[in-house]
């Protein structure tokens, strides 16, 4: 097995090299593992882009937030999903739109990175739909960013692909925007059965695609209105796909237990905590601002989106609980691959409530969805997502009302 703590072999290089099943168990308490200190060069070349970057730069505009979708005060009792949405509601989100010609199109996915920490705030993020954040490797996080009912006119910085993303595509059937990845996973992609909407920098993708250079940075950043037209220009696909399958509701599902604060820890160099905010309904987001290996100086600060200049929040935190396993035999590199298809156990926390779930997928065109013990659909408030895909030996201690998940490698 591979130390989970080569985390640090990430940390070494933060200052100018940052990374470009069914039916399992429920969690078990598994010891801390140890922390190994030494950094690879074949880490860097993981990350190298698979071809090369072009530096387009962005035009300068002012960046308009598109307006926030507020829920309709008739809302149905029965409430929307999973099948039979109305024109004009996402069914990403359960939510009226202003104007239903927005959800007549695909979703974008976008890969956005989470290390280093100097790169944070993110642009966008307050505006997905959903947001998925996956482990990558040596300790990091990525997130995977679906836009559909709303637009964003900047999203960054955009980073490359991983296997864990395939999951993504097949379930919402999105455009998707990424900077590159390493050879086999790049391959995959491109030899995929929806390699057509694939979008990546090019010397003609601004203003879509561009880079950008707040502080030096050099940042890809993505507008998802200027992406419309690239779509068309490229004839990519861009009919509305199935999305049917989440349910919402504003009505809570029965049971749950009080949950006012949620605790995610990835590794020592990620973790990030949710807390309950009563007057907005919402969860969030603190996000780590130093390493904590021993587990006991966690600091944490105010995960803020830069475009909107709004804290992260979510109005359905779920943690999955995924098989990760390791497809790279060499030893001193870390290549991870999941299936999220199947079920597995799941934690739906909203309105203030924890609620012990399953998580369903059982074909690879069904978007992911929340069951009961006896199958039947469980709702998600009518809003926005945040999927934290943890391990199945991932690791759940409550203290009162607050929940603390710990990933450990299952490789």
């Amino acid at each position: 097995m591979k130390k989970i703590g080569f985390v640090f072999a990430m940390l070494i290089l933060l200052s100018g090299l940052a990374a470009c099943q069914t039916n399992n168990p429920q969690p078990t308490t598994q010891p801390t593992q140890s922390i190994d200190l030494a950094a690879t060069a074949t880490r860097k070349a993981l990350d190298t882009p698979f071809l090369p970057a072009t530096n387009t730069p962005a035009p300068t505009a002012t960046e308009t937030p598109a307006p926030t979708l507020t829920p309709t005060r008739d809302y149905p009792l029965e409430g929307y999903g999973p099948t039979n949405f109305p024109a004009d509601v996402n069914p990403l989100t359960g939510l009226k739109v202003a104007d239903p010609q927005i959800l007549n199109r695909r979703p974008i996915l976008i890969k956005v990175q989470n290390l280093p920490r100097d790169d944070r705030p993110q642009s966008g993020l307050s505006l997905a739909d959903i947001v998925y954040e996956f482990y990558t490797e040596y300790g990091t996080t990525r997130f995977g960013a679906l836009f559909y009912g709303q637009d964003a006119e900047r999203v960054m910085p955009i980073r490359s692909a991983r296997y864990s993303d395939v999951n993504l595509i097949r379930m919402y059937k999105p455009i998707f925007v990424f900077g590159y990845a390493y050879a086999p996973v790049f391959q995959r992609l491109v030899n995929s059965e929806f390699s057509s909407r694939l979008v990546l920098e090019s010397g003609a993708s601004c203003p879509a695609v561009c880079r950008v250079d707040p502080r030096g940075k050099n940042f890809l950043a993505a507008n998802t209105i200027e992406l419309q037209n690239l779509i068309k220009a490229r004839g990519i696909d861009n009919t509305r796909p199935n999305l049917d399958g989440m349910m919402f509701n504003y009505t809570l599902p029965e049971g749950g237990k009080p949950a006012e604060q949620v605790f995610v820890r990835f590794s020592a160099a990620i973790y990030n905590r949710w807390d309950y905010d009563p007057a907005s309904g919402r969860y969030l987001r603190f996000s780590d601002t130093r390493n904590d290996p021993d587990g006991n100086a966690a600091a944490y600060a105010p995960l803020t989106d830069a475009l909107t200049g709004q804290q992260i929040a979510a109005d359905n935190l779920v943690i999955i609980q995924v098989r990760h396993n390791e497809v790279d035999p060499r030893p001193d590199v870390e290549v991870l691959d999941m299936s999220i298809l199947g079920s597995g156990p799941a934690y739906l926390f909203r309105d203030g409530r924890m609620f012990e779930v399953k998580w369903q997928r059982l074909t690879e065109s069904d978007l992911l969805t929340l069951v009961d013990a006896q199958g039947k659909p469980v709702a998600f408030k009518p809003g926005k997502t945040w999927f934290e895909v943890m391990t199945v030996n991932t690791t759940l201690t409550q203290d009162g009302a607050a929940w603390r998940f710990k990933f450990v490698s299952d490789w």
